[in-house]
């Protein structure tokens, strides 16, 4: 089983002037305790359950070049990017520039995006929900002609959403065939449909119970357009707070959660500025985590 961190505040002792440093040390030592994964959210307001609005957020591209400098082995992503605040050029060239200058450690996280707050407040344009999903699908089918061959496909782009008249991508991704594309929600009629179409891994919200119920539903989208279900790596995002449990129980959580079939738990984790915690659990959690094997499914 993969595990990951996700870094979802910047709230940290010491204030702006030190979230540089800080994000530096959380990578540096995620990277070398082992974990397998690195993420930001993609907002630019903090979003509620983890804090107030006015709280520091970083933009989610941005931090993840700043961390892949920091890092050696770890992949790194959006966990998810918000379709409506780029462009399909945009995302392809974000997610090519990470993979190259990270040495092909990329993903591309994407989905429909929810937060109006945010949007309505600085501006960006935010369609009705299923013109995000068409924005989402064309994008996704741009990005792909943008990662074929050499230099993309060449050719023209015509969609609802978007037009092109060229897709060239110089340089290439790194990763082959492509940085894996993970589709973020679990909407069993138009998000999980998109997962199976073109997704490389899914992140869906959920205890044992319903990830069980989800990854049926996967399953029947894949067997709709004869996908092998196995192809989609599935992952799930959890919490981990060392002050209420022990690297025991965490590690008790994350196979439960295997068992019914998760392949890459990521996680936040309350005070990560204290690298303390991540050390710990390159000890005592992460060595077991990567003996657990997933539940074939």
């Amino acid at each position: 089983m993969k595990i990951g961190l996700q870094i979802p505040s910047f709230t940290w002792p010491g204030g702006d002037a030190v979230i540089g440093t800080t994000l530096a040390r959380i990578t540096e030592t995620a990277d070398a305790v082992g974990f397998d994964s690195l993420w930001v959210m993609d907002h630019f307001f903090q979003i509620r359950g983890v804090g107030r609005p006015e709280e520091p957020m970083l933009e989610g591209w941005s931090a993840l070049a700043f961390m892949a400098a920091h890092s050696k082995k770890a992949t790194l992503g959006l966990m998810v990017g918000g379709i409506h605040y780029r462009q399909a050029a945009l995302w392809a060239k974000a997610a090519t520039t990470l993979d190259v200058l990270s040495g092909g450690r990329a993903y591309l996280g994407i989905g429909a995006a929810w937060n109006e707050e945010e949007s309505h407040g600085l501006g960006f344009p935010m369609p009705p929900l299923g013109v995000r999903f068409e924005m989402l699908e064309e994008t996704l089918q741009y990005v792909q002609s943008m990662w074929e061959g050499e230099r993309g496909s060449g050719k023209p782009f015509e969609g609802k959403h978007y037009q092109a008249e060229r897709l060239l991508n110089s340089p290439q991704v790194l990763s082959k065939p492509h940085p894996k594309i993970l589709i973020g929600g679990g909407g069993e009629q138009k998000t999980l449909r998109l997962v199976a179409k073109y997704a490389d891994a899914c992140n869906v919200f959920g205890g044992p119970d319903q990830l069980t119920h989800k990854y049926s539903v996967l399953r029947e989208r894949c067997a709709e357009i004869g996908r092998h279900f196995e192809e989609i790596e599935r992952t799930n995002l959890a919490h981990v707070d060392l002050s209420t449990q022990s690297p025991a129980q965490v590690v008790d959580g994350f196979g439960a959660l295997a068992a019914v079939g998760v392949q890459h738990v990521i996680f936040n984790l309350t005070d990560a500025d204290d690298v303390a915690n991540i050390e710990r659990l390159g000890h005592d959690v992460i060595p077991q985590v990567h003996a657990i094997a997933p539940q074939e499914i």
